[in-house]
């Protein structure tokens, strides 16, 4: 996750840790999840409320929010609007009773990742809460190889940035290098050395690194 986003510090965290964040203000029931992530070799961070949550050094780690979806002084729709504005991407499994169904289907396309209706089975919450923290791994692994991505291409030289930019919007080499004033084997040397540079192999994925670092976008 971007760590230290829209003013919430990042505790810093080994990569291999995963951490459960139970928001609920009722004490027994944050005693009891405690106990059951704990149970099966997962950290644990406890709040009374959502406002705690937003409150605190936020865990630069692979994690995912257990909430309460009604809690007094901040809801837990009201606390997923705010973590959206901040662009955080933590999944959250929210905790209802029947009465609250409706705000989850809301919660659920306002992109919460599950809901969890009470009473539930430890086992429901412990899929759940494993299939969280799997997606939050695989975002927190896209996230760093596309930042290890535009670091190389900032390391490209203005050249080089410049026929990525052409061949990537579909430009033949011989027109890249009518465009920039140059050789089409000029062009030939960038293109073959900008891809090592990158690390992609295929054309292939040399458009889609383009797409997703927004090389054509201005």
């Amino acid at each position: 996750m971007p760590s230290a986003t829209a003013g919430w510090p990042a505790e810093q965290s080994p990569p291999d840790r995963r951490i459960v964040l139970i928001a609920d203000d009722d004490p027994l029931l944050r005693s009891s999840l405690d106990s059951l992530f704990r149970s099966v070799g997962l950290e644990t961070r406890l709040f009374a409320s959502a406002r705690d949550v937003m409150d605190a050094q936020f865990p630069d780690a692979t994690c995912c929010i257990v909430m309460d979806i009604r809690m007094p002084r901040m809801s837990g729709l009201e606390f997923q609007a705010q973590l959206n504005a901040r662009g955080l991407r933590v999944p959250i499994i929210f905790i209802t009773g029947h009465g609250d169904i409706p705000m989850s289907v809301k919660a659920m396309k306002a992109g919460a990742f599950d809901f969890m209706t009470k009473p539930f089975r430890d086992q429901e919450m412990l899929d759940a809460v494993e299939a969280a923290l799997s997606r939050d791994g695989d975002r927190r692994s896209q996230d760093k190889a596309l930042a290890d991505s535009r670091t190389r291409y900032e390391a490209l030289t203005p050249r080089e940035k410049e026929v990525m930019a052409g061949v990537t919007r579909g430009l033949l080499n011989k027109q890249v290098a009518a465009e920039l004033g140059i050789s089409e084997i000029t062009v030939k040397l960038h293109r073959s050395s900008l891809m090592k540079k990158l690390e992609v192999r295929a054309f292939a994925d040399l458009v889609r690194l383009a797409e997703a670092l927004g090389v054509n976008n201005g």
